[in-house]
């Protein structure tokens, strides 16, 4: 009565399992004893901030060249150009809007000016607001921006550090920032070089850098 009674129950586990494997199949799920890497969980960083949440960019103001003298004062009433800066979030490179005082004429006619207040926005901290929605720069001070030296490209701007010694992601932010504001040159590019002799290099932002900003960043003589 024992054996009949065991043969029984496992015959009947037997026909269970074989219906889970069954409902399984119907439903599109395979069944693995392997463990699978569905990879990282989703962010839920929102990796939005308020638009112009911000003017002076930290203990300086836009229009201040980063580590150098500040610029003659606004005239009252004067709206200076909203500064467009690629921030880090969630492993990717973020577009922020911040507030400026920079004059318009002066942020189109003058690319050196502009990168300065690019780079003061850079290498401030986040905001209160930004921090919350997950924002960071890689891009640290002391670090400086300033013209061409004699036979380099006319658009060329020079850093007090070299590009290439630079984080990667740090690279990154400047190039797209640089890149995409009259800092830069045609088609997304912008020309950089360092305090030394040697010779500066096209930089380009791309899709594939911003989604990957550790990665090195394109570039090619000028």
């Amino acid at each position: 009565m024992r054996r009949r009674r065991t043969g029984r129950r496992g015959a009947a586990r037997g026909l269970i399992a074989l219906a889970a494997a069954a409902l399984l199949a119907g439903c599109g799920i395979r069944t693995t004893t392997v463990p699978v890497d569905a990879g990282a969980a989703p962010s839920r960083v929102p990796c939005e901030a308020a638009a112009g949440g911000r003017v002076d960019g930290g203990t300086r103001t836009a229009d201040e060249p980063a580590g150098g003298a500040r610029d003659e004062a606004v005239a009252p009433g004067r709206r200076g150009v909203p500064l467009r800066v690629y921030l880090l979030c969630g492993a990717q490179l973020e577009r922020v809007e911040r507030g400026s005082s920079l004059p318009e004429e002066k942020a189109v006619g003058d690319p050196v000016r502009t990168a300065a207040a690019l780079l003061t926005q850079l290498t401030a901290e986040p905001s209160d607001g930004e921090r919350e929605a997950g924002f960071s720069s890689a891009a640290q001070a002391p670090l400086t921006v300033g013209g061409p030296h004699r036979g380099d490209p006319k658009p060329t701007l020079r850093l007090s550090r070299q590009p290439e010694d630079l984080p990667p992601a740090a690279l990154a932010q400047l190039v797209c920032t640089f890149a995409e504001s009259t800092a830069g040159v045609s088609g997304d590019t912008v020309v950089l070089g360092g305090p030394g002799p040697y010779e500066p290099r096209r930089y380009r932002c791309t899709e594939q850098l911003k989604e990957r900003p550790e990665s090195p960043v394109p570039s090619t003589r000028p």
